[in-house]
């Protein structure tokens, strides 16, 4: 993420008598705002799933992760807002200025493929419920975890070798972007954001959950799922908070292709702005899920969020058994019946025999219905 909050003030040199401009201000409440309600917020995350949850489906432990990786970013929400009211550039030194930067872009990319990965359990649920039980294990996901966070790692790397101390005057420096006036290493950097961070990730988002909307809508399917709506609620929230920054990208690389100094301007006042938006994004997963546990609030109280966790395990294993009987080709409730009727007459519905005896239990059914009747 190409961080810029410690440049939002650096084009007048402070004095004692200015005042904080408009951007800085701005830039000033919008880290507030996140570190008091997102820090906070996403220890309350963790905690529920550490704490209050059982059993723990697969979106539950990756909404820990989510967190984690959330609530780690935040924490470089006081050393930039001392950069932005200090109003003394940037005073942590240079390993600082990469490393936080660093662990921002890291941030960016554990989110999305995170939410890649809950997409991807959706998908697999719903339309090859089998392959999903089976990778279902504790092994599995904490391979694909750390899979995502090595990835994470390695794909944040141009964030810290194009990060360096900007001298503005002898005096005074700060955090900025260091391409050596190389077009090509700024379209390489803003490019590679844009694509492995927002391209490759919503193009296998909207894949997956186009077959599910498929596949649920062709199987008339209408139980409402709490975990997709969840799931997709987070998607949601990313793009918003997301979109703005990588449009920027796109912009620059633009005008810098196209030697446009009008479009390029226009890129360079906008990424303050988008850079402290996408920040945001951070704080934001812990009130969508109040929102979405608020039906269990007045029950569970504080464990409210553990009850909206515990809801996508037994959702999950209610998706992958509804799948595979509509793949056998009778429904859930059919089913239930013949099985109960076949037990209680001793019929058995398997074997060479399973539509003779499917056909004579039906008939019991109908027997049954009519005494139920008279009775």
């Amino acid at each position: 993420m190409e961080n810029n909050f410690t440049t939002i003030s650096s084009q007048q040199t402070p004095t004692p008598s200015m005042s904080l401009p408009i951007p800085a201000r701005v830039g000033i409440a919008i880290l507030t705002l996140a570190f008091v309600l997102g820090f906070p917020g996403n220890l309350f995350v963790v905690w529920s799933v550490v704490c209050r949850v059982k059993k723990r489906s697969v979106t539950c432990l990756l909404v820990l992760n989510l967190a984690v990786a959330d609530a780690f970013v935040l924490l470089s929400a006081p050393i930039f807002l001392r950069s932005l009211a200090g109003r003394r550039g940037w005073e942590f030194g240079l390993a600082a200025c990469k490393l936080i930067h660093y662990l921002s872009s890291v941030n960016m990319y554990v989110s999305i493929y995170l939410i890649c990965l809950m997409s991807m359990d959706r998908w697999l649920a719903v339309t090859r419920p089998f392959l999903s039980q089976k990778l279902r294990n504790k092994r599995s996901l904490l391979i694909l975890l750390l899979g995502v966070w090595v990835m994470a790692f390695i794909l944040s790397l141009p964030m810290a070798f194009y990060r360096s101390n900007v001298k503005k005057n002898s005096t005074l420096s700060y955090c900025g972007v260091n391409h050596w006036d190389s077009v090509g290493h700024q379209v390489f950097q803003y490019l590679f954001e844009t694509v492995m961070g927002c391209l490759v990730p919503f193009c296998l988002i909207n894949t997956c959950y186009t077959s599910v909307i498929c596949r649920l809508k062709n199987a008339k399917f209408q139980r409402k799922q709490q975990g997709t709506r969840l799931i997709l609620l987070i998607v949601c929230a990313f793009a918003i908070f997301w979109l703005p920054y990588h449009i920027v990208n796109l912009l620059e690389v633009i005008g810098l292709l196209t030697n446009s100094v009008s479009v390029i301007k226009a890129a360079t006042t906008a990424r303050p702005n988008v850079t402290a938006f996408a920040y945001f994004s951070s704080a934001v997963n812990p009130i969508l899920y109040v929102f979405a546990g608020s039906s269990h609030i007045r029950q569970a109280g504080l464990s409210f969020m553990g009850k909206l966790f515990e809801a996508t395990n037994s959702e999950s294993r209610s998706m992958s058994t509804f799948t595979r009987s509509t793949r056998s080709g009778s429904s859930p409730d059919e089913t239930t019946v013949l099985h109960t009727v076949s037990v209680k007459l001793g019929i058995p519905i398997k074997g060479k025999n399973k539509e003779r005896n499917i056909s004579v239990a039906s008939k019991e059914v109908d027997t049954l219905h009519s005494v139920a009747q008279l009775e």
